[in-house]
């Protein structure tokens, strides 16, 4: 029919038979959030997501005790408000399982299993903006000071210079580091490579560490004893944490060094778009609510530019 309507008629052609011919009917015993998760990891969704995924949409359909296809946007509105009232939970989340539910709504009308998403009816829910705490200079130096192994002092320098994820960091090999050219490649979300760049002082503190071991293990960091496991995320947040109460600065995480060099970054002129690459960002929005540009950089520029 392209042939013969333009796209204004094509569209409500599609939509006169959606309506007419009706939603696509379930086969009796059919799991349609198997379907779904299934989709989401052929899109390359991480199992850690479609964990999240599973747990969020199981959750509200025990609540609301009746079929995907049967839910309309009221129950879905009464679910979130619920959920909010009984839990106290934030704004932030509440609006993570509302794109939760969008995402997954949207397919089943894509799939034709539903004619249209509750969920479009249901506005994002506005949270409130707070700026999140980075590391200074200062703090970066005590916290190296406060490492009692060549692996910590690598680990903090690592993560301070290259802004990776955690999960992307325990997953690295020896294989994956260049030290002659001061890069390594991680696999970020969606199993998507990208290469990310070390300072020489990271460099020099690698280079001691992988010197030090005896083990054959192809981690790039292991466990301090003597079985050369590879390092986990829970070791490393623990570690991390120990520094920071050692060093008397609050709250030392993996991510704060991700949100550290993202903010630096920015207040130092790099161009966004280059520091989306950098962090591997899909959304440069991500990027935006990650770096906090420093207020004193705003009223430098607004003099250079604007007075």
């Amino acid at each position: 029919m392209q042939g013969l309507l333009d796209p204004h008629q094509l569209k409500h052609l599609t939509i006169t038979l959606r309506q007419a011919l009706g939603p696509k009917q379930t086969e009796p015993g059919q799991d349609l959030l198997a379907l779904f998760l299934t989709a989401k990891e052929v899109e390359g969704c991480s199992s850690k997501t479609i964990a999240y995924y599973e747990a969020t949409l199981r959750h509200m359909n025990t609540a609301l005790a009746k079929p995907y296809t049967q839910v309309e946007s009221d129950n879905l509105r009464r679910y979130l408000n619920d959920y909010e009232v009984k839990r106290g939970s934030s704004k932030v989340t509440i609006d993570n399982i509302r794109r939760i539910m969008s995402s997954f709504f949207s397919w089943l009308e894509d799939e034709d299993y539903i004619v249209k998403s509750p969920v479009r009816r249901i506005r994002r829910v506005k949270t409130a903006q707070v700026t999140k705490e980075v590391l200074s200079d200062e703090e970066l130096e005590v916290l190296r000071d406060a490492c009692e192994s060549k692996r910590d002092l690598a680990i903090v320098d690592l993560l301070a210079s290259t802004g990776m994820r955690i999960g992307e960091l325990v997953r690295l090999d020896r294989k994956d580091v260049n030290l002659h050219e001061r890069e390594c490649l991680v696999m970020g979300k969606g199993n998507k490579q990208r290469p990310v760049y070390f300072d020489a002082r990271a460099k020099l503190h690698l280079t001691e560490y992988l010197s030090s071991r005896a083990d054959k293990s192809p981690a790039l960091f292991v466990a301090l004893d003597s079985s050369a496991r590879r390092i986990t995320v829970g070791s490393i947040e623990l570690r991390l944490r120990d520094l920071g109460r050692s060093a008397g600065i609050n709250r030392v995480h993996p991510h704060k060094f991700r949100r550290t060099l993202a903010t630096h970054a920015i207040d130092k002129g790099m161009p966004i778009e280059q520091v989306q690459k950098l962090l591997g960002h899909a959304k440069i929005d991500t990027t935006m609510y990650y770096a906090m540009v420093n207020q004193s950089n705003v009223k430098a520029s607004h003099r250079k530019y604007l007075e």
